[in-house]
């Protein structure tokens, strides 16, 4: 089934998608700068560097950041992160984080994605509140002894975890994430990425083609999107039929 969060990072390497991450990942560290600008002191501005590097962010652009927060840049504006929730298609919730310095051209682009595709922009609250649970999430590279992960994995305050591909997603609650990540840090496991984040609570099946490649049209008009960080989503489509619309959508592409 596809089920998971669009995540800016996960765009592929084209020289658009490339400015955009780096973007991101620059208003994530000045967000995360906001609270102490020295990453030995300051664990969530440690993590933004670390992201940023692992998807190429040079030094500069990573220093620029920190400065844009302590005000040294001063052609640079305040970063703020914004939700924005609403419905796609079929009944589907979604909730989006943008990272934005210009709420006048962030808050109509939004409005402009959910309602173009068929979807409705809702109030703040109008999904989380029921339709999604916040905790935390890390992924990890997966390890060849799976039975000593498991030991290890028991001893923490974890909730769950999973397989997917080549990586391990652990999730916590939210106030256990600090305590199991800095566990997984004095192991000799990698962690790939590690963030605090909503998950749905159930999910809502997609049936119709309609709207399978509305849904697929608004997620891909979000993650190009300057502002958009990450988009979850209720969104419960079979491999079969995802298939079908991602077929759809490259048939259409390219045409003369």
């Amino acid at each position: 089934m596809w089920r998971w969060p669009t995540v800016a990072g996960q765009k592929e390497a084209s020289a658009k998608a490339k400015s955009k991450i780096y973007n991101i990942h620059s208003k994530l560290i000045t967000l995360a700068a906001e609270k102490w600008s020295d990453p030995s002191i300051n664990a969530a501005l440690a993590d933004a560097i670390h992201s940023a590097k692992r998807d190429g962010v040079t030094s500069d652009v990573i220093e620029r950041a920190v400065k844009r927060w302590a005000g040294i840049d001063k052609d640079s504006s305040k970063v703020e992160e914004i939700f924005y929730e609403g419905y796609a298609p079929g009944g589907v919730a979604i909730i989006v984080r943008a990272l934005t310095d210009n709420r006048n051209r962030t808050a109509p682009s939004m409005r402009h994605i959910f309602s173009a595709f068929g979807g409705s922009l809702g109030e703040s609250g109008s999904v989380s509140n029921f339709a999604f649970e916040y905790g935390g999430e890390i992924r990890i590279a997966k390890p060849d002894d799976m039975d000593a992960f498991e030991m290890m994995i028991l001893d923490t305050s974890a909730e769950d975890y999973k397989i997917e591909w080549e990586e391990i997603i652990i999730t916590t609650a939210r106030e256990n994430y600090a305590s199991v990540k800095s566990a997984i840090e004095k192991t000799p496991y990698t962690i790939n990425s590690a963030s605090l984040g909503y998950r749905a609570k159930n999910y809502t099946e997609v049936t119709e083609m309609d709207n399978a490649l509305k849904i697929y049209k608004m997620l891909e008009e979000f993650a190009a999107d300057e502002d958009v960080e990450t988009v979850w989503n209720t969104a419960d489509i079979s491999d079969e039929l995802w298939k079908q619309v991602t077929e759809f959508v490259a048939s259409k592409k390219f045409r003369t």
